[in-house]
């Protein structure tokens, strides 16, 4: 077990005192998770069952958890304020098990903002300042969530690209690779970062991703494509150089060193960094010289990387020099848009973004080149690069119950930020005339709320299997 499996630390300090502070009588708090607003209009639930069954299914409090929990917090903000009671109640009533029940939207469901994506209520009402007391780990589905949003953006973009100049549409969920381990926090981001990208997308260097995807959703599969092979792990790489394995070489051994890239594969998909020295003389004569034939009878397809410049004028300007090198095999899609031969291939992975990505996508039609021609591998600004206000994620109370069984509505509406203006009451999300709403207040029909219960009382009751949540996040025909 980590020194951090402890759920009575897994908060903010300030939250340790909070158990004082409800109005007298206080037995049930709701509270509510939401996407606010943000960059994107429309949010990929993801990652909700991962911390459920990380953190608090089974017996997650323990006699051993609480005296380390009372050391700790007696020390860091004084004797007195540690809740030993309402955690030793926790022990004795419920075996150690949390008291709470978890409603949520299914995952991997597209959700406009400003919903109500999963609620939260103590089921025992002498752990009412329970609820809240969850918000900080809770609200740490924002991570999975952004990600998994941004990814599903990104596939937009390289669909709508694929439309427009006569590519295949199955091409997409290979085309953006994940590259971003290496810049992530952590391991558990990498994780759950990774598993997020792999809701809409198949390739992947973060491997721990389809450990996650194995170990908390039910497996996963990818289909292998060429020999349309299915395997059974969510997200599919290949071999593939670095810098190092072809800088140790030496400037004057480049050409070896691709020469064996090519000897070392000579089946399958294999992709190379090029641009060690000087990319335009590797595309040029390296690749389309040298080494053309090897290229041209492998079994097999050569991804040619570059990793530096201003990728709207590298990409293009690439793609011309392989296609002059290779001319006799180009060939042109239904729309006219020039296609490399399926042996080459190019991948752009460096300044990779939702924001950068349309463009070098506009950048090589206008020079008329199909985006088919085209892979992309992100990694800062895939699993990095995005934060809580991304999409305004917020985790509020919106209602109390008190011991007289009398409901009072709870929200915060700050004159300086109406923006922050939060739900009312019991929530239900419902579809209205096509679109998801929350209906507030309790007015909502129980019977049409798309929020089911996932957890209870320690206990998962719903569970999503990877390939559900990848179908409910598919993006309907452009």
């Amino acid at each position: 077990m980590s020194c951090f499996d402890n759920i009575i630390l897994a908060t903010d300090s300030y939250k340790v005192s909070h158990y004082r502070q409800y109005p007298p009588g206080t037995e049930y708090v709701y509270s509510y998770f939401e996407s606010r607003g943000g960059v994107f209009e429309e949010v990929v639930f993801f990652g909700l069952q991962y911390f459920i069954k990380r953190y608090l299914c089974g017996v997650v409090v323990t006699e051993d958890k609480i005296a380390y929990a009372k050391e700790i917090l007696d020390s860091h903000m004084g004797p007195g304020h540690f809740n030993e009671e309402g955690w030793r109640h926790i022990l004795t009533a419920h075996g150690g098990m949390l008291p709470i029940s978890i409603k949520a939207v299914p995952e991997g469901t597209v959700v406009p903002v400003k919903n109500a994506l999963f609620t939260m209520v103590n089921t025992d009402p002498k752990c009412f300042w329970l609820t809240n007391y969850l918000e900080t780990l809770m609200v740490e589905v924002w991570y999975p969530m952004t990600v998994a949003t941004n990814s599903r953006e990104q596939k937009k973009l390289l669909l709508k690209a694929l439309a427009a100049t006569g590519g295949d549409p199955s091409n997409a969920d290979l085309q953006l690779h994940d590259f971003g381990y290496r810049g992530v926090s952590s391991v558990e981001s990498a994780a759950i970062g990774g598993a997020a990208h792999l809701v809409s997308f198949q390739g992947t260097d973060t491997m721990a991703a389809l450990i996650c995807v194995k170990h908390y959703y039910k497996g996963g599969e990818a289909l292998i494509p060429g020999i349309n092979v299915t395997v059974p792990v969510p997200g599919i790489s290949i071999p593939a150089a670095e810098h190092s394995t072809i800088t140790s070489w030496g400037r004057e051994g480049e050409l070896d060193a691709f020469r064996n890239m090519l000897t070392q594969y000579p089946e399958g998909v294999v992709a190379v960094v090029s641009d060690s020295y000087d990319i335009f003389n590797a595309c040029s004569n390296l690749w389309g010289t040298e080494l053309k034939e090897m290229i041209k009878n492998r079994k097999g397809r050569l991804v040619v990387r570059p990793d530096s410049g201003e990728p709207m004028e590298i990409v293009p300007l690439l793609l011309d020099l392989l296609g002059k090198a290779f001319e006799e095999d180009v060939t042109t899609t239904s729309t006219g848009h020039k296609l490399l031969p399926p042996y080459i291939r190019l991948i752009q992975g460096d300044g990779i973004s939702y924001e950068s990505l349309g463009g070098i996508l506009d950048a090589a039609a206008a020079k008329g080149w199909a985006a088919e021609n085209l892979v992309f591998g992100s990694g800062g600004a895939l699993l990095q690069k995005l934060h809580r206000d991304t999409q305004k994620c917020a985790f509020k109370c919106s209602e109390i119950i008190k011991a007289d069984g009398l409901a009072t509505l709870v929200y915060k509406d700050p004159i300086t930020d109406k923006g922050k203006q939060s739900k009312k009451g019991r929530l239900t999300l419902e579809m209205q005339n096509g679109k998801l709403t929350t209906v507030t207040e309790g007015k909502g029909d129980p019977s049409k709320d798309v929020l089911i219960e996932v957890f209870r009382n320690g206990v998962m009751t719903v569970e999503h299997a990877f390939k559900d949540v990848r179908a409910r996040a598919v993006i309907p025909p452009l």
